[in-house]
């Protein structure tokens, strides 16, 4: 019967002892500490860069209130440009008559300051054939007309949208500006409409439970509705004590208009380019959007301060 080797044993033993001495020299791989969740910015922050925002604007709307006129409607005319260039690019797929917005925009607020409320209607209505005739005569509004895809009535009807939204609206605030003290009401409202806005988000941020539009705008609170509401009216109210001519009660109605247009107008613009898939509507003021999400609220606004203040002056 073969003897067992005993060399066996003590080199197995000597391979154990220098695999342990390898494994005491080699430094243990430290398991990678996870990475912790990024921490959310901080209201301040974000609510100083609406403020940053905000204020070149506001200053610029100031400026041009004050020198009032000529100057006041072809700025508006320019911004208005801007606003319905971004709504037909979030749709461009749609082909609107970019033409015929364009050309009824001029005469809404050519109509505005050179007319009256009457001649602002004629325009508005006059933009419906205008619409029809540049979507049909342009190469693929022709194509599209008999082809049952729908695509001609989507086109006619987004430059109608924008024409009535935006064109309309800046109509209207040119017509507030020539009415007695129009620019101070003026100043008023964009004041009452921002104020509020900011009042509106930082409520949401500390107070909201509820949400007040999920499907629109999933940020939007009640909370923060009611804080925007009430801080609204109570900016108005504030500004008039600089402004003798307009009455306690009278600055309450204004900024009780002001306070509930501004917040639909925001929620109508945020339906606008959800249902286009988009964030923003453009890039003019960088990562805070385009103009139109700068002057929705106001663009609300601007009517309803119209009609009010226009209704305090027939008493």
């Amino acid at each position: 019967m073969p003897s067992r080797s005993p060399s066996l044993r003590p080199a197995a033993a000597g391979s154990a002892v220098a695999d342990g001495a390898l494994m005491a020299s080699t430094p243990r791989r430290e398991e990678p500490t996870p990475l912790a969740a990024p921490t959310p910015p901080r209201t301040r922050s974000e609510l100083g860069a609406r403020v940053l925002v905000a204020i070149p604007l506001l200053a610029f709307v100031i400026a041009i209130d004050l020198l009032g006129g000529d100057v006041f409607a072809a700025a508006l005319l320019l911004l208005g440009g801007v606003c319905l260039y971004e709504l037909y690019e979030l749709y461009d797929d749609i082909n609107p008559a970019r033409i015929a917005g364009f050309i009824a925009l001029a005469g809404l607020i050519a109509a505005a300051q050179f007319g009256t409320r009457d001649q602002l209607l004629l325009v508005a209505v006059a933009a419906i054939p205008l619409t029809f005739l540049l979507t049909i005569i342009t190469p693929r509004g022709a194509a599209a007309t008999g082809s049952g895809t729908r695509t001609g009535t989507f086109a006619l009807a987004l430059t109608l949208l924008g024409i009535w939204w935006i064109g309309l609206a800046l109509g209207h605030a040119v017509l507030l500006r020539r009415l007695p003290h129009g620019g101070g009401i003026v100043i008023d409202v964009v004041i009452g409409t921002f104020v509020g806005d900011s009042a509106a988000y930082l409520g949401g941020r500390a107070f909201g439970r509820h949400p007040l539009a999920p499907a629109i705008s999933p940020k939007k609170t009640v909370e923060g509705l009611i804080a925007g509401i009430g801080t609204a009216v109570g900016a108005v109210w504030v500004a008039s004590l600089f402004q003798p001519w307009l009455h306690t009660g009278d600055a309450l109605a204004l900024g009780a208009g002001v306070a509930l247009a501004a917040p639909l107008g925001d929620l109508f613009e945020s339906f606008i380019k959800r249902d286009a898939g988009a964030k923003d509507t453009g890039r003019l003021f960088g990562a805070h959007g385009g103009a139109l999400d700068r002057l929705d609220a106001v663009m609300f606004a601007a009517v309803a301060g119209y009609y009010i203040w226009h209704a305090i002056l027939l008493k």
